[in-house]
C-alpha cells in the first residue's frame, strides 16, 4: 500500500487540515443545539427561514442546518484518515460551500426557497469557507504526502534496526553465466 493511502503513520498537513475543519464543523453542529451559545434558541425551527435561532448571535441555524454541520464534520474527520480522501474532502467540501454561498444569495433571506436557512452573515462565511478549503487542498496537496522517516534521507533513523530498515533485502540474483561455465 502506498504511503499516501496508509491509515497509520504520521498525518500529512493536508490530513491535519481536513481533520481540523471536520472537527470544527462537528462542534458547530453540536453548539447549534445549545441554548446560550445559540441565541433565540426557543425559535429554533426544523428548517426554513422561519427559524429565528442564531449561532453565536450571528449565524442563522435550524435543526436541519445543525444536522448538516454534524454530518459534514463527521465526513471530514473520517476522510482525514488518508491523504487522497482528505484532499477530496477539502476540494468537494469547498465547492459545496461555494454552491451554498451562491444558493444563499439567489434564494434570499426570507423566501421559502431558503430552506437551510442562511442569512447574510452565513452567505459571507460560506464564501470564505469554500475558498479557504479549496486553497488548503491545492496548496497542501501540491506538497504531496509525507515521506516516511528514514526513506531517502541520511538521518539517524536510517541506521540498521530502525523501523524504516526492517524490510528484508532482496536475495542476490545468482550469476547464471558463472554457474554454467564452472560446473
Amino acid at each position: 500500500m502506498a504511503a499516501s493511502t496508509r491509515l497509520t503513520g504520521p498525518r500529512t498537513r493536508l490530513q491535519n487540515a481536513a481533520l481540523g475543519i471536520g472537527t470544527v464543523f462537528f462542534l458547530l453542529g453540536i453548539l447549534g443545539f445549545i441554548p446560550g451559545v445559540t441565541s433565540n434558541y426557543g425559535s429554533l425551527g426544523l428548517a426554513g427561514p422561519g427559524s429565528g435561532a442564531l449561532l453565536l448571535g450571528v449565524f442563522q441555524v435550524s435543526v436541519l442546518l445543525n444536522a448538516v454541520h454534524l454530518v459534514f464534520g463527521l465526513a471530514g474527520v473520517l476522510m482525514a484518515r488518508t491523504h487522497p480522501q482528505a484532499r477530496n474532502f477539502l476540494i468537494y467540501g469547498g465547492v459545496a460551500y461555494l454552491l451554498l454561498w451562491l444558493y444563499g444569495f439567489l434564494a434570499g433571506d426570507t423566501t421559502p426557497a431558503n430552506f437551510l436557512p442562511a442569512n447574510n452573515a452565513d452567505d459571507w462565511l460560506h464564501l470564505a469557507l469554500g475558498l479557504a478549503m479549496i486553497a488548503l487542498a491545492i496548496t497542501l496537496a501540491a506538497r504531496g504526502p509525507a515521506v516516511p522517516a528514514g526513506v531517502g534521507s541520511s538521518d539517524s533513523s536510517n541506521r540498521p534496526g530502525s523501523p524504516s530498515n526492517d524490510v528484508a533485502e532482496p536475495a542476490p540474483t545468482p550469476d547464471l553465466k558463472e554457474h554454467y561455465e564452472n560446473p
